[in-house]
């Protein structure tokens, strides 16, 4: 029984809901603009979805497990799970459960383009999304010791992801995916920024290259309050090009959690003593509560 507690642990379920919305949005705006959503292409997407996420986060505990058991200041959504280590699950658990998750993802792509007609665009979107996948925390490539790691998560997720629910269900992407994904991308990447920063001392330690430790702590929160109001500026400014009202002012109705967002960041960097977790799950909630209110509209209009 303690066995299978640690391995949802690992698994990090939160994180999937996170994607899960995200392809929801997608779904959301086709289904806005007239397309008669199929459930088992729906199902089916969603599926490949969470299994290329899993088959990343198993991954990325297995290689960065030296260090994650030894950071000091591992909150409940950064350092780790806290699954593996002496007297938990063994680092090999891991690697097997990519594996497994990767073998079932290569089953269900060929499903995918037995059962769907897909155009170059999804092929496009799925080879980057494994790749990006795959060596985020792979060697010999590893995207999170280079900097861009950050940067090509949100766009996968933000991105990528609503774009690909999108194109299962319509065949052409749509403008209103992108003036939905921007905002999101800026907020998601603040988000891993707020979730690098317990990390900090640990990532230098360890000589690993987030974004932050090229950057500097100063640099990054910095980064981190632009980054959130450049989220809200985006949304606004797209209705100027047509992005529907309701949409946008859905958005911003996760301004105030935003805001507190950069009141914790900059009290942190004016020297006050931090609360990692609260940081953290108030970046989680802004990012999260953002995608829910603008998928959330798109369904319900």
């Amino acid at each position: 029984m303690e066995s299978l507690r640690l391995f949802i642990r690992l698994t990090r379920p939160i994180f999937l809901l996170g994607a899960a919305m995200l392809y929801a949005l997608g779904v959301g705006i086709a289904h806005y603009l007239g397309a008669r959503v199929d459930l088992l292409v729906y199902l089916l997407g969603q599926a490949w979805v969470s299994l290329l996420q899993l088959s990343a986060q198993y991954l990325n505990e297995y290689f960065n497990a030296p260090a994650d058991q030894n950071n000091p200041q591992r909150t409940f959504l950064t350092g780790g799970s806290g699954a593996i280590g002496p007297g938990k699950l063994d680092r090999q658990v891991a690697l097997m459960a990519a594996y497994t998750c990767l073998a079932v993802l290569a089953s269900l792509t060929v499903l995918i383009i037995a059962r769907i007609k897909l155009g170059a665009p999804v092929y496009l979107i799925m080879a980057l999304a494994f790749l990006g996948a795959l060596f985020y925390s792979t060697p010999p490539i590893k995207l999170e010791g280079t900097g861009y790691g950050e940067l090509v998560t949100s766009v996968l997720l933000a991105f990528m992801v609503p774009a690909f629910a999108f194109l299962l269900q319509e065949g052409e992407l749509h403008r209103l995916v992108a003036m939905s994904a921007f905002p999101l991308t800026a907020m998601h990447l603040a988000m891993l920024l707020a979730f690098e920063l317990p990390d900090y001392a640990t990532d230098l330690k360890y000589g690993k290259r987030t974004l932050l430790v090229r950057i500097g702590w100063q640099n990054g929160m910095l980064m981190h309050n632009l980054l959130i109001l450049s989220a809200f500026l985006l949304l606004g400014a797209a209705s100027l090009f047509g992005y529907p009202s309701f949409a946008m002012w859905s958005g911003l109705l996760a301004l105030p959690i935003g805001l507190v967002q950069i009141w914790q960041m900059r009290r942190v960097a004016d020297g006050a003593k931090p609360n990692w977790n609260a940081l953290t799950v108030i970046a989680l909630t802004s990012f999260s509560l953002m995608v829910y209110l603008i998928t959330f509209s798109f369904w319900i209009n």
